[in-house]
């Protein structure tokens, strides 16, 4: 697709997106707060593993209660989700609620992260790691439109100045931490736009593969239909055919004219056949179960060798089978039908007084004719 018709796709499915992507957010929210919840509950067994070496560390308290903090909100919104996707399967659909509850929950993951770099040390500068991991993982996870981008950008900017005056960071120190939160929060809003641009145009191609496979089955049921008809519509004609040749043969007639009705009866066998395929392709038949059985392969094609008989004019039909028993699986309504296509061209398109010969043999585990 190009831009023009990625634009027009996207307008007419532009509610359909935000319903789409406030499902996968709420399940981004479950996934993520499950996650936060076992690594705060890691830190914690290590708390009571370790004690003696990690409780002299600088700021232990700090990090103590906020890990208990973190455990009990990662755990209410792991909570909260299942009520919230709940919500969501019943009404198909993005309401306030819903994004205010995913706002939220992205708007806590950068404070964690934030707030984490700030009780490593009063300079936070110096440990922005986690404070970056949030806003990656903010930005890669879920999908907002552009003033929900800037709401979180605008958020994320005043908690940090908060954090910085609750610090009493020095005035110069401060302009640099500041510099460096504008930094990321732009790199934030560059890779929070691009995956919702990649994302979007996923579900466009999505969308276009859906109609292109409705417009096949809609074409596949049409011709169904059609096939149906024609094919039904058609037997009534050849059956009136046949009868009248059948009429015929019960007055005195000449060598020439039998000759020529066999020919008609054979026609209308023929034409009966691909009536058939005609209805077994209009019923889908071909992706039913494939049922064959165990035959002699000898005495079957004897058998529509002798059906033949009677139909065949003054040309002859030889069988050579030089495997007895030629036992194979077959499936007998169809491969008669391959049989009589063959030995129907064959007739056809053969001379006079000519002889068709259908020689059976075997090679290594295969029959051929």
């Amino acid at each position: 697709m190009n831009k023009a018709q990625l634009k027009n796709l996207g307008n007419k499915y532009k509610f359909d997106w935000r319903n789409y992507y406030t499902g996968q957010n709420l399940i981004s929210v479950r996934v993520a707060s499950l996650i936060f919840f076992l690594l705060n509950a890691v830190i914690r067994v290590l708390y009571l593993v370790f004690p003696l070496s990690l409780t002299r560390a600088d700021n232990f308290p700090e990090f103590n209660i906020t890990n208990w903090v973190f455990l009990g909100t990662s755990l209410l919104f792991y909570s909260l989700s299942y009520w919230m996707i709940d919500i969501y399967r019943k009404k198909r659909k993005a309401t306030a609620i819903l994004s205010l509850y995913i706002f939220g929950f992205a708007m806590y993951l950068i404070v964690c992260g934030m707030y984490s770099s700030f009780i490593a040390t009063s300079d936070p500068k110096n440990a922005l790691v986690l404070y970056l991991i949030a806003l990656s993982t903010v930005s890669i996870l879920f999908v907002f439109e552009y003033y929900e981008t800037i709401m979180l950008i605008i958020a994320a900017a005043l908690v940090f100045t908060s954090l910085l005056i609750w610090a009493q960071t020095d005035p110069t120190e401060m302009v640099y931490n500041e510099l460096i939160s504008f930094v990321l929060l732009g790199g934030f809003y560059l890779i929070s736009r691009y995956f919702f641009t990649y994302k979007f145009n996923y579900y466009l191609q999505l969308i276009e593969i859906k109609e292109k496979n409705l417009e096949i089955e809609r074409s596949s049921d049409f011709k169904s239909q059609l096939l149906g008809t024609v094919a039904h519509d058609l037997r009534n004609p050849i059956a009136a055919v046949e009868t009248l040749a059948m009429v015929m043969e019960m007055d005195e007639i000449d060598a020439e004219l039998q000759e020529n009705l066999n020919m008609i009866k054979a026609s209308c066998v023929q034409a009966r056949t691909i009536i058939d395929e005609l209805l077994e392709s209009a019923r889908n038949q071909n992706t039913a179960e494939f049922i064959t059985v165990r035959t002699d392969l000898d005495q079957f094609m004897a058998g529509v060798i002798n059906k033949w008989a009677n139909q065949k004019g003054s040309k002859s039909i030889e069988l050579n089978c030089r495997v007895v028993p030629a036992w194979v699986q077959l499936n007998h309504e169809k491969f008669q039908r391959v049989i009589d296509n063959l030995i129907g061209n064959a007739l056809k398109f053969s001379r006079e007084r000519s002889t068709i010969e259908i020689d059976i043999s075997k090679k290594d585990f295969r029959i051929i004719i």
